[in-house]
């Protein structure tokens, strides 16, 4: 039996494509690894290609729809009892993913998030957000979900979403971009699941190394939260 399934939507990572893969790769677990590029430019397609017989599945979009959409391409393929959602940039660290499936096998959760901030003197660690302006949107988003959705998370926007992949192929999501997160944590609220969290690592990076998500996304986000919060 698959016991994780790893969600890995790629947009324009060819820089860390190979070490990222490397790391899942190396995961001594029964997973199965999805792949989902969103029409990168930069020469990722071609990395990918060394994988295709080393993964479960690569599929490639034929133009540029969002990492929400990568994400919603991969679910109809999902076989594992949990699935959790995998950047391809380097910030997280895969192996922090054995924690999260530990957590929500042992206490049989759910939802486990794995948060940025948690048991680092809350919202004080700031040296791996790489920009005030990040954190402290982390922190203004984190709080508005927390007030919208009854929920106590610490980092609502955390890539690191473990889900029992029962509940997540449920969910009827419709978000193409970023707003993913918002809008999966909104539903699961409405659900009244409970979102545990264990403490991860982090390494962010600024948006001269490759950063995609912008202030932008962030106006977003708080529409989003507010908008599912009262539809489907």
């Amino acid at each position: 039996m698959i016991h994780l399934t790893i969600i890995i939507p790629v947009y324009n990572e060819v820089k860390t494509i190979n070490t990222l893969l490397n790391k899942v790769l190396d995961l001594k677990i029964k997973k199965q690894v999805i792949i989902v590029d969103d029409f990168s430019t930069d020469g990722t397609r071609k990395a990918l290609l060394k994988y295709k017989n080393k993964v479960s599945k690569i599929i490639f979009h034929n133009s540029n729809l969002g990492k929400g959409a990568a994400i919603q391409t991969a679910r109809k393929f999902i076989k594992g009892r949990y699935v959790v959602i995998q950047d391809a940039d380097l910030e997280y660290n895969p192996k922090d993913l054995l924690k999260l499936l530990k957590k929500i096998k042992r206490f049989k959760l759910d939802v486990v998030y794995g948060s940025r901030v948690l048991k680092k003197n809350k919202y004080q660690n700031t040296k791996n957000f790489t920009h005030l302006i990040r954190i402290w949107g982390n922190v203004f988003l984190t709080k508005l979900s927390n007030i919208i959705n009854g929920q106590s998370l610490t980092d609502a926007h955390t890539c690191y979403k473990m889900f029992n992949a029962k509940i997540f192929k449920n969910l009827r999501l419709k978000e193409k971009g970023f707003a993913f997160c918002p809008e999966v944590t909104t539903k699961l609220s409405k659900k009244k699941y409970i979102i545990k969290e264990i403490p991860i690592s982090y390494n962010g990076r600024s948006y001269v190394d490759g950063k995609k998500i912008s202030s932008m996304d962030g106006i977003i986000a708080i529409y989003c939260l507010i908008k599912y919060r009262f539809t489907d």
